[in-house]
C-alpha cells in the first residue's frame, strides 16, 4: 500500500500544472532554416556555423533544422510562409525584398561598389536601418542577417562572352527579381526568371543558355556539366539578408531575438571569410571539369550598359542613387 501510495504521489506530481508547465518551458524553439543552396556548398557550410552558435549561445533553447535544395519551397513561397508567422527563416537578398520596399533594389544595383567592405557600410547606416523597420511593420518580414557576403556573380554559358554583344540572343536564367532582370537586359542578354532549383534542367533541354551567380553556386549546382564557358563579367557583388516573420520573431521568449541578431551577424562574418577564400578553389575545380575561363575584353563596355538601369526606376525615392554613393564613399 505504501507503494503504491508513493508512485500516486510521484505520479500526480508529474502531472501536475506547474510541472507540465516547466516540461513545457524547457523545449527548445525550433526554426526552420530554408535555402536553395545545396549540402556542402558555403552557404550550407555557414548556415551549419550558425546553427551552432545559436545552439550554443542559447544554451539548447533555440534549435535550427536546416532545409536546403528547396525543400519547403521557392524562396517566393518560404517568404509567404514567414510573413504568415511560421517558424522559418529563409534567404533572401535586396533585389528580392524590393517588390515590398522598392528603394532596397538599389542595393542589388550592377557595378553599384567597388567592394563588398563599402556595401556593407550601407548596410549599417541608418538609412537602412529605417528602410527594415518600415519593411517589418508595413510587411511582416524581419531582417535577422544583412552581412552576409554570397559572392560576385559570373555567367556560365555554352558560349564564350568578351563583349556584350556576345549576350545578344542569349537566355540567361536571373531569379525572379526586376533589378536583375533589367541589368541583364540592358547588358543584351535575354533574362529568363525561373528557380535556381529549375536551371540545370532547363540548361540540359535547352530553355536556357546559361546561368549567372556566383561561383561557389555556379559550381555546387554542378551548372558547369552542361556549361563549359565561365564568363567572368563581374557585375553584380551580392550580399544577401535572411529573413523572418515579424509575426513570430514577436512571438519569441524576451531576449531570444537578440540571439539571433548576434549570432547571424557572426555567421555573416562567417560568409565574408568563406567567399573570400574559396573562389580560386571553384575556378580550378571547374577548369579541371573542361570549362574555359573567359576574361571580358573591356570590363567597362558591360559596366557602361549596365549603368542604364539606375534611370529605370521612377518609384525610388528622389536622389536615391546619389544619396547610396555618398554612403558608399564613407
Amino acid at each position: 500500500m505504501k507503494i503504491i501510495l508513493t508512485l500516486l504521489v510521484a505520479l500526480s506530481a508529474i502531472l501536475s500544472p506547474s510541472a507540465l508547465a516547466t516540461k513545457k518551458s524547457e523545449k527548445p524553439i525550433e526554426i526552420k532554416v530554408a535555402y536553395e543552396n545545396h549540402p556542402g556548398e558555403p552557404f550550407d557550410q555557414v548556415m551549419q556555423y550558425w546553427a551552432d552558435l545559436v545552439d550554443k549561445e542559447s544554451e539548447g533553447k533555440i534549435k535550427f533544422v536546416l532545409y536546403p535544395s528547396s525543400q519547403l519551397g521557392s524562396k517566393k513561397d518560404v517568404t509567404e510562409q514567414a510573413i504568415m508567422g511560421f517558424n522559418v527563416i529563409t534567404l533572401s537578398d535586396v533585389g528580392f525584398l524590393a517588390n515590398y520596399m522598392p528603394d532596397l533594389g538599389i542595393l542589388f544595383g550592377p557595378y553599384l561598389g567597388d567592394d563588398p567592405k563599402s556595401l556593407f557600410k550601407v548596410y549599417e547606416s541608418e538609412w537602412f536601418k529605417e528602410q527594415t523597420e518600415i519593411l517589418a511593420k508595413e510587411h511582416g518580414i524581419r531582417i535577422v542577417m544583412s552581412n552576409y557576403l554570397y559572392g560576385v556573380r559570373q555567367l556560365l554559358a555554352n558560349k564564350p562572352v568578351k563583349t556584350p554583344k556576345d549576350l545578344n540572343g542569349l537566355k540567361i536564367r536571373v531569379p525572379n527579381n526586376i533589378m536583375q532582370i533589367k541589368a541583364m537586359q540592358a547588358m543584351g542578354a535575354t533574362p529568363t526568371p525561373m528557380p535556381l532549383a529549375e536551371a540545370y534542367p532547363a540548361l540540359t533541354q535547352g530553355i536556357i543558355d546559361g546561368v549567372e551567380n556566383p561561383l561557389a553556386v555556379l559550381y555546387g549546382q554542378k551548372i558547369y556539366e552542361q556549361a563549359k564557358y565561365l564568363n567572368k563579367i563581374s557585375y553584380l557583388t551580392n550580399t544577401s539578408t535572411l529573413i523572418a516573420g515579424e509575426k513570430f520573431i514577436s512571438t519569441l521568449p524576451e531576449g531570444y531575438a537578440n540571439i539571433l541578431y548576434s549570432t547571424a551577424y557572426k555567421a555573416g562574418l562567417r560568409s565574408q571569410e568563406i567567399a573570400a577564400q574559396n573562389d580560386a578553389e571553384y575556378i580550378q575545380k571547374m577548369i579541371d571539369a573542361g570549362v574555359e575561363v573567359v576574361e571580358p575584353e573591356n570590363i567597362e563596355d558591360f559596366r557602361n550598359l549596365a549603368m542604364k538601369v539606375y534611370a529605370q526606376f521612377p518609384e525610388w525615392s528622389e536622389g536615391l542613387y546619389e544619396k547610396i554613393q555618398a554612403e558608399l564613399k564613407k
